[in-house]
């Protein structure tokens, strides 16, 4: 059973959303402690500060991989 180089790329691809959609959950579970230590914080700029830049990191992990897998699909396919 030969597989074509296309074939391959598609297979590869949906491991990918699947594991997007792992990453998306991984995000989710790592917001929260953030936005409970803020409110343990008391908020003050320097809590909402650092709670701003951890949820910006993991916005950036979810976000980045999927504009990524988009683009080689936009290409793939055109």
């Amino acid at each position: 059973m030969s597989l074509s180089i296309r074939q391959c790329v598609a297979i590869l691809l949906k491991a990918g959303a699947i594991g997007l959609a792992v990453n998306e959950i991984r995000g989710l579970l790592l917001a929260g402690p953030v936005i409970y230590a803020m409110y343990e914080a008391g908020g003050t700029l320097m809590a909402i500060w650092l709670g701003f830049s951890s949820l910006a990191g993991i916005a950036l992990s979810v976000i980045v991989p999927l504009f990524a897998v988009r683009k080689l699909q936009a290409r793939l396919a055109g």
